[in-house]
């Protein structure tokens, strides 16, 4: 039997409470198993010289293993760490994965499970230049919505642009990007998508050709699979390191000899193909106004995903991020308000997948 005596005054029964208090509050953090738990328990109380005087109470009166399975059974923990946690049986349950929903964006992310979406891929209705069949949408909603559902670590790539109103453009990319930086996300690299088309030639500035791709993430990303696939002008020759000059002053000469590769890391603007059977060789898909280009959705699909990671895309439209999600062997949900879009994307999904080797013999994957 412990010793009664210390629990004899108010104060160590208060110690007590806030002990337990603090660990119901903070155990999430930790993941660690039951029969662990006690070694870990200093992490916990360290910074709170009276709760690690409760846990010498605690363990005086040996009473830490069962209180320590009490706070493990009522609390639900994470499966796996934050930053890498695969998908969870019941959020997969409750996800219309490899779907396209016909219905309101935010209102069908509000069904979705915290932190549930590993990547994000879209490009929403910009300003007023398309109607999209007179649908309107909520952006404070949907941005709301993506910081809750994407997962720590997940990525947010925004695709926008802006219109023309009265001889100014609007600016509503760069308000929409400084939003999400006030709601949690990093503005982690601000992309430009050239395209080598343009469809609104104007007569009193410059060709538009590039729009924005706004690459938000949820902490540092945990997926960055770089593409390197620009030539470079001396691939294959043989250089020396630079000299280098040291802390003191000196320089030191060169002294190793490195090839040089023939194929480098992109830089953040991607000069993509657009047009006629360009955007896509999917005839269907030119049904819809605004097609999204296959090759940029894939290859933001293959920078921060893995495979069978689910990719969310809210303004599914034509279908083209699921699309590319599922050939690339990730797991899709496209959300599209137009039953004529979702029809589109849906005719899109039931052709036959095309066969990676074709993809790997062009340099895609």
């Amino acid at each position: 039997m412990p010793d009664a005596s210390i629990y004899s005054d108010a104060q160590h029964v208060s110690n007590l409470v806030l002990l337990v208090a603090r660990l119901v509050q903070q155990v999430r953090n930790l993941t660690p198993e039951p029969e662990t738990l006690s070694s870990s328990h200093t992490r916990v109380v360290s910074d709170n010289p009276v709760a690690a005087q409760a846990m010498d109470y605690l363990r005086r009166a040996d009473l830490l293993p069962s209180i320590t399975r009490g706070v493990m059974e009522n609390i639900k923990r994470p499966t796996n760490p934050p930053h890498h946690q695969e998908e969870r049986a019941g959020d997969d349950m409750t996800l219309p994965i490899n779907e396209i929903v016909c219905g309101d964006n935010v209102e069908t992310m509000q069904t979705f499970p915290d932190d549930s979406i590993d990547m994000v891929v879209t490009s929403p209705p910009y300003d007023n230049l398309r109607t999209y069949g007179g649908h309107s949408w909520d952006f404070e909603g949907v941005a709301q919505q993506l910081w809750r559902v994407i997962k720590p670590g997940g990525v947010v790539v925004w695709v926008v642009n802006d219109a023309t109103v009265n001889g100014s453009e609007t600016g509503t990319s760069f308000l929409q990007a400084l939003r999400f930086m006030e709601i949690g996300f990093r503005l982690h690299d601000t992309m430009i998508y050239f395209k080598n088309g343009m469809s609104f030639p104007e007569s009193n500035r410059y060709y538009p050709a590039f729009e924005y791709m706004f690459v938000l993430s949820s902490g540092q990303p945990a997926v960055c699979n770089q593409i390197a696939d620009r030539k470079t002008t001396r691939g294959g020759d043989v250089k020396t390191s630079r000299m280098e000059r040291q802390p003191n002053g000196d320089i030191r000469r060169p002294t190793r000899e490195f090839q040089v590769s023939e194929n480098a890391v992109r830089y953040n603007v991607w000069t993509i193909d657009t047009g006629f059977m360009k955007t896509t060789k999917d005839v269907v898909a030119y049904s819809q106004p605004a097609i999204f280009p296959e090759s940029l959705a894939r290859d933001h699909i293959l920078s921060w995903s893995n495979e069978n990671d689910i990719v969310l895309d809210p303004f599914s439209g034509s279908g083209t991020t699921a699309k590319m999600a599922r050939l690339m062997g990730r797991r899709f949900i496209g959300i599209e308000i137009n039953p004529e879009y979702c029809e589109i994307a849906r005719k899109r999904l039931r052709q036959r997948v095309l066969e990676f080797g074709a993809m790997e013999g062009q340099g895609m994957i």
